[in-house]
């Protein structure tokens, strides 16, 4: 009986066992599919991604050649590691960063490794084995601390943070090790040799293969960025209307998502102006691009997503308004997000194309007097008998679209300066129309207080 019972417990002891490895087997291979499906879908989100991993492959491998042409190495030795280390902390995604890492780390080597020569020649003047490491000690003191400093200034720290930290290596790296090695001329243009070889090596293969432009990517951001809001407000107009109408709460997470993204895009933004004023003329950008305008233009952007997210905040609420106030209100509301809708839009295509086109001010100005019109009606004394409990979401929502038709103009101001300032081409479409109609009235229909009559509107 003892030896049956053994005989069990051994089995039920390797059964376990073999179930615990089966299952640990089933979870490596759900963790390797897992990451190879997300891999794969990183891939194809950017496809740029692979390009780009790629390419910094190919520089530090064509860098690494170094080790095997034995003339490069043997004046280089130790130092030809420095080569392949540059590789892989200035290679960067954008020809703009990778080129403002290269020129930071260039001139931080040479300044740090000038001074830290000239650190040492002085320190070794007065031949004491007390005072020299006292004033090469107190010398990476005063640099390292100094510079440290500078780089909480913000505009050192925007563009030439990574400069700064490179010399404070590079000084501190020369003038320490030539305490124990005279040759610390000859160490220091080693290494200003191999940092140089690692930066071109980059840069060429940076620019020459598949480039990719961070000025490119700021455009294309501010110009999806407008047209996110521009989406929205065109579906908020029939799904506040849907609210108003039947007074349930809509789940709009699809227009949530297009919006969302606009209100994180800040860092991005910053990242991409800094970059692209690093990077030479390419394409439809000339030298010295307006790039700080995207900014201006992607602070608005951002103000008024604030007011749409406040917008679907109420859009999901109950609204239990009584019915001529939400006839009256209605209207105005629509009106003033299709209007801004199509503005942001034509925005959106004039950045998108770099065309100089007014086409978006005629709905701004439709916008702008159903605002007034708006404004006018909320001024009235027909609100007395109604219960202020009850109107406050739906006034709400109609003073946000109001703020909504501000920041859609100062977007528009905005645009109209940028494209005065990098010389939009003119679009000829537009131009032929604007002929055409100069000296025409445009009549605009927009909801009047009684809601029934239009205005006509005289657009220049």
């Amino acid at each position: 009986m003892e030896t049956v019972s053994q005989n069990q417990e051994n089995v039920g002891f390797f059964s376990r066992g073999r179930c615990w490895f089966k299952a640990l087997w089933e979870k490596l291979v759900f963790k390797i599919v897992e990451t190879a499906r997300n891999a794969r879908s990183l891939g194809k989100e950017d496809p740029r991604r692979v390009i780009h991993s790629v390419k910094v492959g190919f520089a530090i491998a064509l860098v690494s050649l170094i080790y095997y042409f034995d003339p490069i190495y043997d004046g280089l030795r130790v130092s030809a590691m420095w080569a392949v280390m540059t590789v892989v902390v200035v290679f960067e995604f954008s020809v703009g960063s990778t080129l403002g890492k290269c020129v930071n780390r260039g001139i931080a080597t040479v300044v740090g490794g000038g001074l830290g020569v000239a650190a040492h020649r002085l320190a070794s003047c007065f031949g004491n084995d007390i005072v020299e490491p006292t004033m090469l000690a107190a010398s990476v003191f005063l640099f390292a601390a100094t510079v440290t400093f500078v780089r909480f200034i913000p505009q050192m720290k925007a563009r030439f943070d990574y400069g700064l930290q490179i010399f404070i290596l590079t000084f501190s790296l020369i003038s320490v090790s030539g305490y124990l090695n005279d040759e610390v001329l000859d160490m220091a243009l080693t290494r200003l040799s191999t940092v140089m070889l690692g930066a071109s090596a980059s840069l060429a293969i940076c620019i020459l293969i598949f480039p990719v432009w961070a000025g490119e990517d700021l455009h294309n951001l501010v110009a999806d960025n407008i047209e996110k809001l521009g989406n929205y407000l065109e579906g908020f107009g029939d799904e506040y209307c849907k609210t108003l109408e039947d007074g349930n709460v809509k789940d709009n997470k699809a227009l949530l998502e297009k919006y969302k993204s606009v209100v994180n895009s800040k860092g991005i933004e910053e990242s991409l102006v800094n970059f692209a004023k690093w990077e030479p003329r390419h394409g439809k950008f000339r030298y010295r691009h307006p790039w700080g305008q995207y900014q201006k233009i992607g602070g608005l952007t951002r103000e008024c997503s604030y007011r749409l997210d406040t917008l679907n905040g109420y859009l999901k609420s109950e609204i239990n308004a009584p019915s001529e106030i939400r006839e009256k209100i209605q209207e105005f509301c629509q009106s003033m997000s299709f209007e801004s809708s199509h503005a942001l839009k034509n925005l959106a295509l004039s950045i998108r194309k770099m065309t100089i086109s007014h086409v978006a001010d005629s709905h701004i100005v439709i916008a702008k007097t159903t605002a007034d019109n708006l404004k006018n009606l909320l001024k009235t004394n027909s609100w007395q008998q109604t219960d202020l409990v009850e109107i406050i979401p739906v006034v709400t929502v109609a003073s946000l679209l109001i703020e909504v038709v501000s920041c859609t103009a100062k977007i528009a101001e905005c645009v109209h300066e940028l494209a005065s300032l990098a010389r939009f081409k003119s679009n000829s479409e537009d131009d032929a129309s604007n002929s055409e109609q100069k000296n025409t009235e445009r009549i605009l229909r927009s909801p009047s207080i009684e809601g029934s009559h239009g205005v006509i509107i005289t657009v220049e």
